[in-house]
């Protein structure tokens, strides 16, 4: 089976910066997309970050120039650098992965367990 687990979470001062971390574990062939969405209470879950097996990279545009995605394939983690963070990104983001458990199969999705960020203004 497949784990995500996510670190870096926390509260921060308006125009601070948080890095995030997703590291997979288990037994599975390769990792595809790395995603990083975020959700606040009574609202739909949004994408904030995407970055591809081949490294290409895409932001929401609230993120852009603020938020960086990273991987790093042997140690099968996404990092989600944040600065200039602002009250409005106070969210639980998640994590997601579409990893491919042996060669040939479709990607399968697995998401981390959410990590808070709070951001104060």
């Amino acid at each position: 089976q497949v784990q995500l687990v996510e670190s870096g979470g926390g509260v921060v001062q308006a125009g601070g910066s948080l890095r995030l971390s997703c590291a997979a574990s288990g037994r599975f062939f390769s990792i595809d997309d790395m995603r990083w969405y975020r959700q606040v209470p009574g609202k739909q879950r949004e994408l904030v970050s995407v970055i591809t097996s081949g490294g290409t990279t895409t932001y929401a545009d609230s993120m852009k120039g603020r938020f960086t995605i990273s991987r790093d394939n042997a140690k099968n983690t996404v990092y989600l650098q944040m600065n200039s963070l602002k009250p409005e990104d106070t969210a639980v983001y998640y994590c997601n992965f579409r990893v491919r458990l042996r060669p040939g199969l479709r990607g399968t999705d697995y998401w981390g367990q959410g990590t808070q960020v709070t951001v104060s203004s």
